[in-house]
This record gives C-alpha cells, structure tokens and sequence, in this order.
C-alpha cells in the first residue's frame, strides 16, 4: 500500500491505472502472462479512453482530469485487493 500511494504521489493518478488494471486481469483470467499482458494493455486503455470521454462529456464546456474520473472506480477495487490480503507483519 505505501508503494502505490508513493508511485501514485510521484508518477500521478494515471499510474494508479497501471497498478489496480493488471489485478482485475488478473482475476478475471488466471496468471498465465499469455492473456495476463495482453488483456491488461487492452482493458488499460480502454479504462483511460473511456474516463477521458467521460472527464470531457459531464463537464461541457470545461473538462474533468482523468485521474479524477479514474480514482472513484480504481479506489474501491485496490481497497477490495489490499483487504483481501491476509495482513502479514510488517
């Protein structure tokens, strides 16, 4: 958690994307890197296309930054991954 929230702090809210997108891939189709790498580039960019459009169609005439668009979807989900950890001592 202190590794995304310091690459998030240095990289931006779009390598927040980078983080949680390969995780829902990972769900969705197992660890073999053979789909794993080609569907997170897939859904990566569909997820960014798709909060722009959404950044610059909800406020007209003015624009919503993406990481602000992408931060209530991806938020939940990586709090979902961290709490399903079992916590380990640190």
């Amino acid at each position: 958690v202190l590794l995304c929230g310091a690459a998030t702090a240095v990289a931006g809210p779009i390598a927040f994307v980078g983080l949680v997108v390969p995780h829902t891939c990972r769900l969705l189709v197992g660890v073999d890197h053979r789909w794993l790498l080609p569907l997170s580039v897939l859904l990566g960019a569909v997820l960014l296309t798709a909060a722009d459009v959404v950044g610059r169609v909800v406020a007209r005439p003015s624009e919503i930054d993406v990481g602000i668009v992408t931060a209530p979807i991806g938020a939940p989900f990586f709090i979902y991954i961290v709490r399903r950890q079992k916590v380990r001592a640190l």
